[in-house]
């Protein structure tokens, strides 16, 4: 049921999680429930999903982790594989797609509402927005993949120096189960390395979309800047158009389930010169290498989370990485918008979006039906 009726991205997840297992189930407590989303935060990968992924995994152990991830993001990926189907359809038959041209402009006040709302919940020093604009510039000026987590790593190093205004907290011996790390890192690895002998494109799409989940802080928001650059920008792939990519975006934002299930949306594109099998191996690939990584990390962390969250430098090193995610968001927002025509009518849709988002309490998904059929009729 969640994964059928819950909208509106990880924040407004939480509120749906703790109705139905709270309240309703009563599976745990809400500081429980609390706990764990606090955790998926610091947590590279999809923040919901990782978090119903802890429930499961605190309910009923792996088994049933592995069920509940299964459950939640198989709706929205089938959904978002089948808009890629279709889009290509659509566009073999050499059909236009003037009808998303309003939407376009209205994923970019998606995506600039995003990074405002990240910006006023985790940016609060003024080492903060240091961190945000420097991100911001080194995401604009440099776009590559690469540069990701080199931004990420160094923010959180630099906060982390500043780890004696952290609450001291008494400590206890950490003790490590390592299964779920090297699975992790194995996976990674070995994907890396198969992908680059075959050369066959769903292996390397798994690798690609697997390295992302394993890099991004900060929920399906940040997700962007990562795809736009690696898979539209950047000049050995570019699957997809800026017009593709901001379509599916938009209407990403208009399903329920996670966020993150656009991967399968970008995965499906790339695959489309193999035909209906390929693209559906390409979303397939792409969502199981968007979602695993975040999954074997919250099955490694959760096991030793108590003793480590009592370190201060772990949790001074938080203000650097959701600062700079911050910036990621507010650069990819000027990227996305640089290839659309500088017309008054894309700038009033970018603003009017983010206005909506922000002074009313319209539903996104209504915000999105109502741009495709502006589209439609005019």
């Amino acid at each position: 049921m969640l994964s059928l009726t819950t909208f509106g991205g990880p924040q407004a997840h939480l509120g749906y999680f703790h109705k139905t297992l709270v309240d309703k189930r009563k599976y745990l407590t809400d500081a429980e429930l609390m706990e764990l989303n606090s955790l998926c935060q610091i947590l590279p990968g999809p923040s919901s999903t990782q978090t119903l992924t802890a429930v499961g995994f605190k309910v009923g152990g792996p088994n049933l982790a592995y069920l509940t991830l299964l459950v939640w993001i198989l709706p929205s990926v089938l959904f978002m594989t089948a808009l890629a189907v279709l889009l290509n359809f659509y566009q073999d038959k050499h059909f236009t797609l003037n009808f998303t041209r309003f939407i376009q402009p209205m994923a970019v006040g998606f995506v600039s509402y995003a990074a405002y709302t990240i910006t006023l919940k985790t940016v609060y020093t003024k080492s903060g927005v240091a961190l945000m604009l420097s991100a911001a510039l080194a995401s604009y000026y440099f776009q590559t993949p690469f540069v990701f987590p080199i931004v990420l790593i160094i923010a959180g190093a630099l906060t982390a120096l500043k780890y004696r205004k952290q609450p001291k907290i008494e400590k206890e011996p950490i003790r490590i189960n390592w299964s779920n790390f090297f699975l992790w890192a194995g996976v990674l690895i070995i994907a890396a390395i198969v992908g680059k002998i075959t050369g066959w494109l769903p292996v390397r799409l798994f690798e690609n979309f697997y390295r992302n989940g394993s890099l991004i802080f900060g929920g399906g928001q940040v997700l962007i800047p990562y795809l736009h650059t690696e898979f539209v920008q950047y000049a050995p792939k570019q699957y997809l158009t800026t017009e593709e990519f901001l379509s599916g975006y938009a209407i990403a934002q208009s399903i329920p389930g996670p966020v993150f299930a656009f991967a399968s949306y970008v995965g499906g594109l790339a695959m489309r010169e193999y035909g209906l099998g390929g693209q559906i191996i390409g979303g397939l690939m792409s969502s199981f290498g968007i979602f695993l990584p975040g999954t074997f990390l919250i099955f490694f962390v959760i096991r030793f989370w108590d003793a480590m969250k009592r370190y201060r430098g772990i949790r001074a090193s938080l203000e650097g990485i959701t600062a700079a995610s911050a910036g990621l968001v507010a650069a990819a927002a000027v990227l996305l918008f640089q290839p659309l025509d500088n017309t008054f009518l894309n700038f009033g849709l970018t603003i009017g979006t983010f206005c909506l988002l922000a002074f009313t309490k319209i539903p996104p998904p209504l915000i999105i039906v109502l741009g495709l059929i502006l589209g439609f009729i005019f």
